[in-house]
């Protein structure tokens, strides 16, 4: 018998210039998905994937009945409270240098999958949700890169009794309505830096956005987790962890603050991609940082994990 070798993501890629960083536009036979390397995720394994005609999915994704999903997965105490069905949605507007899953930086990488079948599975868990304090949290990439679809989404999940969370950098907080806001009980907010020059060089973005959002989602009443990424020489400068801590102190429902420390566990995947990853020879931090970074945050007055 014959057989015939698979060709690997780099091989399927088109040439891509090697010193081009953020995310090129990457022709693949195959779709890219599931999640973190540090992480148990199943892909989109499942959830069934849309056959409509292109014409046809772009309606239904303006409408909310379909979603560009990256992966889905069940886990604990990572991202809200319980356990919770994380589910990662593909497209993001920021390029963030320290980002573990680029794959999910385009839309067109995700898979199609309809409103109510990913809402079919959010009912299968309600009662381990019901016994853990769990519950819905919808990530990306950046959700909010398909305000229709999480909107109906979240609004589905509550008409169940379940309890809801959006992890989001903050970006795109314009797209998110006074409706959907009402439909979270949870945000996981990602403040990459307190420092407009360091936010623009991390994400090649504004901060300013992300601040007003979060200002917003704390008038309305919304629980907040804030997280913050650690990264030796790019966001670990004193100034800037402390320009975080004071706008963070500020939010009255701010619950907790997350102090990530950078891995290196997602570089394979910018190489995969033909990306230029700049953060190749960056260590992980020290604990004496860690913790002097979450020392700033505590005095503050918050609590910090």
């Amino acid at each position: 018998m014959t057989t015939t070798a698979v060709p690997t993501l780099r091989e399927q890629a088109t040439p891509v210039a090697r010193d081009r960083c953020g995310a090129p536009v990457v022709d693949l036979t195959v779709p890219v998905v599931g999640g973190s390397s540090v992480r148990s995720t199943a892909g989109t394994a499942g959830l069934e994937v849309s056959e409509a005609e292109r014409s046809e999915r772009f309606a239904q994704m303006r409408a909310g009945a379909l979603g560009s999903v990256h992966s889905w997965e069940l886990v604990t105490a990572v991202d809200g409270p319980g356990t919770r069905l994380t589910v990662f949605l593909s497209g993001c507007p920021l390029r963030c240098l320290y980002c573990h899953n680029p794959d999910t930086m385009e839309m067109r990488r995700g898979e199609p999958v309809a409103l109510e079948d990913l809402l079919a599975r959010v009912a299968r868990y309600r009662a381990v949700f019901g016994v853990t304090g769990g519950g819905l949290t919808v990530s990306g990439g950046e959700p909010l890169m398909q305000p229709a679809f999480v909107s109906r989404l979240l609004r589905g999940a509550k008409e169940m009794g379940v309890h809801t969370a959006l992890d989001t950098s903050g970006f795109l907080g314009a797209h998110c309505s006074d409706a959907m806001l009402e439909d979270l009980d949870l945000v996981l907010l990602d403040v990459k830096s307190g420092d407009p020059d360091t936010y623009r060089r991390v994400t090649g973005r504004d901060l300013q956005p992300t601040l007003d959002f979060g200002r917003r989602v704390a008038a309305s009443g919304t629980e907040i987790w804030v997280r913050f990424v650690l990264v030796p020489g790019l966001t670990d400068d004193e100034a800037n962890v402390e320009a975080v801590a004071r706008y963070v102190a500020t939010l009255p429902t701010v619950t907790r603050v997350e102090v990530l420390p950078f891995h290196q566990m997602g570089k394979d995947k910018w190489e995969q991609l033909g990306m230029r990853y700049e953060l190749e020879e960056t260590r992980a931090p020290e604990p004496e940082l860690v913790e002097r970074v979450r020392g700033q945050f505590r005095a503050h007055g918050l609590t910090v994990h």
